[in-house]
């Protein structure tokens, strides 16, 4: 009887626990509902029409602005732009944020100054710091440039069809490895010190130890770090937007800019949503391959 009793107080127990952590996801989960899944319900049904964003009339045109999408050279272009941001900006931040945060995780006096200072682009907006080095690039650099004797840079790297992609990369480096160098600053607080004593008294190399202890511990740091910035890179709009809107002669012009133009530019709302579509599904592929990759080498596997 005695365990009858404790069996169905176990039950009742697990069964409030469970109405409870419900209950604590069940705002999140509307809200995720009624502005992620419905509004993107909305906007697939708007692909498959000639919408133009403001009329009330329009028709059902099937996967015209699909094919139209997958045919169009400008759109090949800014996916290819968006390619090579991407690679570039996931290796240059991963990179950079990670030896950043290895050089403040060795610092013992003022660690919390420096963390700071490395910290404060990140809370800067990225309309301020793209005008900010707008003025850089336009103002100072060329000064430099002359003073140097160096062409390319006598002028703004921003109207050169060859500089202009680096220039908006050197941007976002500058802001976007602040919240990845916190992150793997956590992962490295996070190793049990007793592992590289026990590797230090191995003979272990400052190599051996990095790719042995370091690097597996950081490895779901480094897949948070690795999805969000091939995100970034491929939805990149707010640098480009204020840096240099696409040019010089459409060499900076994104995919994002593209569907922003057709949107509100050039009243090819339905088109701008297809383009939209096809994003999402690249961007969603990605996380994919990448969460497949790196989820086969944890820590203690």
């Amino acid at each position: 009887m005695n365990r009858i009793g404790n069996r169905d107080n176990n039950r009742r127990a697990n069964a409030e626990r469970r109405s409870t952590m419900f209950l604590f996801t069940l705002p999140t989960m509307i809200l995720y509902v009624v502005f992620f899944l419905v509004t993107m319900a909305i906007g697939l049904y708007y692909s498959f029409t000639d919408w133009n964003g403001l009329s009330k009339e329009y028709s059902i045109i099937g996967l015209k602005n699909y094919t139209s999408v997958l045919t169009d050279y400008r759109f090949g272009k800014a996916l290819l732009f968006n390619i090579k941001y991407t690679a570039a900006i996931v290796i240059g931040i991963t990179v950079v944020a990670l030896v950043c945060a290895l050089a403040l995780n060795n610092v013992k006096r003022f660690s919390t100054f420096f963390r700071s200072v490395y910290f404060i682009p990140a809370v800067i907006s990225m309309l301020t710091v793209g005008l900010i080095w707008n003025e850089l690039f336009l103002r100072a650099l060329p000064l430099v440039g002359q003073a140097l004797g160096i062409k390319a840079l006598s002028s703004s790297i921003l109207a050169n069809m060859k500089l202009a992609f680096w220039g908006i990369l050197i941007v976002n480096l500058w802001q976007g490895c602040a919240q990845p160098m916190v992150l793997f600053l956590a992962g490295l607080q996070s190793i049990p010190s007793d592992l590289y004593e026990a590797a230090t008294m191995d003979g272990a190399s400052r190599w051996a130890r990095f790719r042995n202890v370091t690097l597996p511990y950081l490895l779901p740091t480094l897949n948070i770090v690795v999805i969000t910035q091939t995100k970034a890179g491929l939805t990149i709009f707010d640098y480009i937007k204020v840096m240099t809107n696409g040019g010089p002669a459409q060499s900076t012009e994104a995919v994002g800019l593209l569907i922003y133009r057709h949107a509100v530019a050039e009243g090819k709302f339905s088109r701008s949503i297809a383009e939209s579509m096809v994003l999402f599904v690249i961007v969603a592929a990605v996380a994919a391959l990448s969460l497949k990759i790196t989820n086969k080498s944890q820590v203690g596997e």
